[in-house]
């Protein structure tokens, strides 16, 4: 398990009576602290046991280990020994699984899924002045590249789209529009359903009702919102910085890789939210925080999952979107490997999708489409845009200082 609760992050060990000076000092959920350095470590005073527990820690977490987390610590031994234990010493003395001992002794992480490209190891804080008038993006429809494919074209046609991508207060752009290939089903036989190739209209979804069922998650705090929140407008969740709304057909692996990267989304400025199409009490419980910390949403009306079909609920059966489909497998088998338990609960053929949308009445300026069971957006997709509209925000922030100065 690799639960975004800090409480289970730390565990019984030498971080446990640590957690009152992480608070103080806003080391408060698990992705940031995972980014602390030897500088943030000194300055907080943790001792030599305390850096190899937090060293110990991060490296399961990665790999959804947590379950081994005392019993490594408790040993007095280092990341780096602990590697250089054999198969049998971590299996007689530490209880661990065959299939376990392999994801940790595997120095290559393979349950991070679609990692960042180096460029976007740290958001970019360049302030970039476009020249010109601003303007908005034709739609397109791009095909987002598998896993170890030649992707010379999808990527041509990606810096291309956010290279023209203006953003300006007051005008709607239309955005991209991405989805998975649609690989064929039973030797051809099965036609996989038609997709948008046209983002949603900006109005579409600024009046969308949504209800707010967890907050964001910090130590401490309460499991869930014990009252229910009224309904609100979802363009009150972007109407001062841009968001990424994940909707999601069953909580599970996706999110949880997104949010892993809440850090950086952090410094680029952009909120998570979580959304949601069905409101089962227990299914949220086992989803927050242990594998989304932050705001999940309940659309009620579906309106988000309609905006990613067309006005129309994109589905798909189980047997022709899942057991003729193997890039639904393939997806299946990418999610298990992360160690995310699997979720049949509720309605599970309705897709889902991600939006980015920019803050104010900017719009739309990325949208996803679950086209096969289990496809994630690119990450690597997402924080280009994220990082584009951030830039783009600070380009026409500086453009309104110079022109108040003359």
């Amino acid at each position: 398990m690799a639960s975004f609760s800090l409480e289970d992050f730390v565990g019984d060990g030498a971080l446990k009576g640590l957690l009152p000076k992480l608070l103080e000092e806003g080391w408060d959920d698990v992705p940031t602290l995972k980014i602390m350095n030897p500088e943030d470590m000194d300055a907080i005073n943790m001792t030599r046991q305390q850096k190899d527990a937090l060293e110990i820690r991060c490296y399961l977490h990665d790999r959804a280990l947590m379950l081994y987390g005392d019993k490594l610590e408790a040993s007095g031994k280092g990341l780096p020994e602990l590697l250089g234990l054999s198969n049998t010493e971590l299996y007689g003395q530490y209880g661990m699984k065959r299939g376990h001992i392999a994801r940790f002794m595997d120095r290559t992480n393979p349950c991070a899924a679609d990692p960042f490209p180096a460029s976007n190891a740290l958001p970019s804080r360049r302030k970039t002045i476009y020249k010109g008038e601003f303007s908005s993006v034709n739609s397109r429809k791009m095909q987002t590249r598998s896993r170890g494919m030649s992707s010379t074209t999808s990527d041509v046609t990606l810096e291309k789209s956010i290279s023209d991508l203006k953003i300006k207060d007051g005008h709607v752009f239309k955005g991209i529009v991405a989805a998975g290939p649609a690989e064929p089903r039973a030797c051809g036989c099965v036609q996989p359903p038609p997709i948008v190739d046209s983002v949603a209209p900006y109005p579409i979804i600024e009046n969308i009702s949504v209800q707010k069922l967890t907050p964001e998650y910090k130590i401490g705090m309460e499991q869930l919102v014990k009252t229910k929140t009224p309904p609100m407008k979802a363009s009150e969740l972007w109407r001062d910085k841009p968001a990424v709304l994940i909707c999601i057909r069953r909580p599970g692996a996706e999110a949880h890789q997104l949010y892993a990267k809440k850090p950086m989304f952090d410094a680029l400025g952009i909120q998570l939210f979580a959304v949601l199409h069905e409101q089962i009490e227990a299914e949220v419980k086992d989803f927050w925080p242990r594998y989304w910390g932050g705001v999940v949403l309940y659309d009620k009306g579906m309106e988000f999952f309609k905006a990613l079909g067309g006005g129309k609920l994109l589905k798909d059966k189980f047997i022709s979107g899942f057991l003729f489909n193997p890039r639904a497998i393939a997806n299946y088998k990418r999610a298990k490997a992360m160690g995310v338990e699997q979720n049949f609960k509720g309605e599970g053929e309705i897709k889902g999708g991600l939006f980015i949308v920019g803050r104010g009445k900017s719009g739309i300026a990325y949208q996803f489409i679950e086209r096969n069971f289990g496809d994630w957006a690119p990450l690597s997709e997402v924080v280009e845009i994220c990082s584009r509209l951030q830039n783009q925000q600070q380009s026409h922030v500086e453009s309104f200082k110079t022109s108040q100065e003359y």
